[in-house]
């Protein structure tokens, strides 16, 4: 017996022990974000920069890696002659990294000389949120409403639907059905 409790007090000893050592690199993990903008709409740029500022000034820009991806309509605003552009250079020099959708560049027309200088490019904006949404990433995104996959009414406006979901953060869920 006593000879089970010399392994048992061995192996809890060595468990805290590990533990201990695996604390501080936990500690140094960066905390990840991707943010999306996919509107042509500078107020929610600025939002998005706000966002990714103030997450960094909470922090510290060394403790987190941040993303804003831009795809669709939103890669208006990452254009040279873009009203958020100051803003983007800003957040670039202080470690955000701004990326851009060749996809919907490809799909508008456009070319490298027509962006933004500071930013990088990714080939498929939504393939990057994606994969940046496996392990270790937050997304970032305005909430959408719970609705009813029959009638596409907000849930609190049908009060027959049964089945109403919460998109995923994806914003792409199959929508159940009323009933």
């Amino acid at each position: 017996m006593k000879k089970m409790h010399t392994i048992a007090g061995i192996l809890l000893s060595g468990a805290l022990m590990f533990g201990a050592m695996a604390a501080p690199a936990l500690a140094e993990e960066k905390s990840r974000m991707v943010i999306q903008v996919s509107d042509n709409d500078s107020g929610k740029w600025n939002l998005a920069l706000n966002n990714a500022k103030n997450i960094q000034k909470d922090l510290g820009n060394a403790n987190v890696d941040l993303e804003i991806v831009a795809y669709g309509p939103g890669i208006n605003m990452l254009k040279a002659e873009s009203e958020v552009g100051n803003r983007i250079n800003e957040a670039v020099a202080s470690g955000v990294k701004v990326l851009a959708c060749q996809n919907t560049m490809r799909n508008q027309k456009l070319n490298k000389e027509d962006m933004l200088s500071s930013i990088s490019y990714v080939p498929a904006g939504v393939i990057q949120i994606m994969q940046q949404g496996m392990p270790g990433f937050l997304f970032l995104q305005r909430r959408w409403p719970v609705v009813c996959g029959q009638c596409a009414l907000p849930a609190a406006a049908n009060a027959s639907c049964t089945r109403s979901i919460a998109p995923t953060r994806m914003r792409t869920s199959l929508l159940a059905s009323c009933g």
